[in-house]
């Protein structure tokens, strides 16, 4: 009975030891992004507003009910 206490014990203490600490949160290390100033950014907003203000016209030019 004593070796089997004494196995008990022994047991207990190292899975104590195991289970030692807390949660230690994983660290993700994010590398930063670099961007390249030279080359600007495309944009059709220079061709998208005169496109639509130029429809409109057109628009309104073919909705004229002029009879005279």
């Amino acid at each position: 009975m004593t070796k089997f206490a004494t196995f008990a014990a022994a047991l207990g203490l190292t899975a104590s030891s195991a289970l030692a600490g807390g949660y230690v949160e994983p660290v993700v290390e994010v590398e930063p992004v670099v961007v390249d100033a030279a080359e600007p950014a495309s944009s059709n907003a220079g061709l998208v507003v005169p496109a639509l203000l130029l429809l409109g016209v057109i628009a309104a030019v073919a909705s004229d009910d002029d009879d005279s």
